[in-house]
């Protein structure tokens, strides 16, 4: 089992930045990528972004590339996405995740179906 916690959510101003950490815990072992996805009032999950954990290669959503930043601290076992530039279609609750499969298509990191494991979320708020 692995838990997850989000930190780092709160209120913005658009075109101000925010970092998200989430710390793993538990069967970290077993984890070969973290990603982080967001759900806004009235819409679908969607993916933000995500890491392996091996070689840290990274995915980005066309919608962030750019602005968010993956990066992961595997001594701690914490993976933070910095968020600049913020925009108000930023809203949403992030939530991070982790997947135990290993997927010889990276295809799969950048869906929900390829975690397994889901923090409860962080809100992030962008104002004009």
């Amino acid at each position: 089992q692995v838990q997850l916690v989000e930190s780092g959510g709160g209120l913005v101003q658009a075109g101000g930045s925010l970092r998200l950490s989430c710390a793993a815990s538990g069967r970290t072992f077993s984890s070969y990528a973290m990603g982080w996805f967001r759900q806004a009032p009235g819409k679908e999950r969607e993916f933000v972004a995500a890491i392996t954990w091996g070689n840290s290669n990274t995915y980005y959503a066309d919608s962030v590339k750019g602005r968010f930043t993956i990066s992961s601290d595997n001594a701690r076992n914490t993976v933070y996405l910095q968020m600049n530039s913020l925009k108000l279609e930023d809203t949403a609750v992030y939530y991070c995740a982790a997947s135990s499969a290993f997927y010889s298509r990276s295809y799969y990191y950048t869906t929900a179906v390829g975690y397994d494991y889901w923090g409860q979320g962080t809100q992030v708020t962008v104002s004009s």
